[in-house]
């Protein structure tokens, strides 16, 4: 064999072997969770929360929420992180998208809709971001009456075909967009 040959193989086989030990379409790829900071997990949906989010109990959270964490300044709400499962029949993300933006609440401006992908096996990676604006009302466990509130919500299909939905809500100012993005790029779906 020629040299030439003998490298070409010698590097396919090097590539080759990059690549399984790299996880190329490995199916139980799951999302970074950066240093210091927690991380939602349910049956179907995980998700990092940065430190000063704090994880609530299922007493605490709505009964809704599968997961929730909750970020306070002075005692009152200014951030939530939740996940939502089974939150609504649909057979693709777009259909699920159309069922988060009905929950978004009343008076919201939804200001797009885009597609994102999540962590996890090949079929559940697709998903839809839905972005939004509101004005909080104040009420029990939201920012004070009159606060801007920045919304995204990320949705799709489990494994399993039910719909899950994160959803990430902060006062303006109290997260910062790289944090937005973490949180967003650690979703991880089974």
């Amino acid at each position: 064999m020629s040299t030439l040959t003998n490298r070409l193989i010698a590097g396919t086989a090097v590539l080759t072997l990059g690549l399984l030990t790299t996880g190329c379409g490995d199916e139980s790829a799951t999302g970074a969770v950066p240093e210091g900071w927690g991380k939602l997990t349910t049956p179907a949906v995980s998700v990092a929360r940065p430190a000063a989010f704090e994880e609530e109990s299922g007493a605490e959270r709505g009964q809704y929420n599968a997961a929730a964490a909750r970020l306070t300044e002075d005692g009152t709400t200014v951030g939530t992180i939740t996940v939502q499962l089974d939150f609504t029949r649909a057979d693709t993300a777009e259909e699920a998208a159309i069922g988060a933006e009905a929950g978004v609440a009343l008076g919201a401006r939804l200001k797009k809709q885009s597609d994102v992908e999540v962590h996890g096996p090949q079929a559940v990676r697709h998903a839809k971001r839905v972005d939004f604006t509101f004005t909080s009302g104040g009420d029990a466990g939201t920012p004070a009456k009159g606060t801007r509130v920045a919304g995204v919500i990320i949705t799709g299909l489990d494994s399993q075909k039910k719909t899950y939905a994160v959803r990430i809500d902060a006062a303006e100012g109290r997260l910062s967009a790289s944090d937005l993005d973490r949180i967003i790029e650690s979703i991880t779906v089974k």
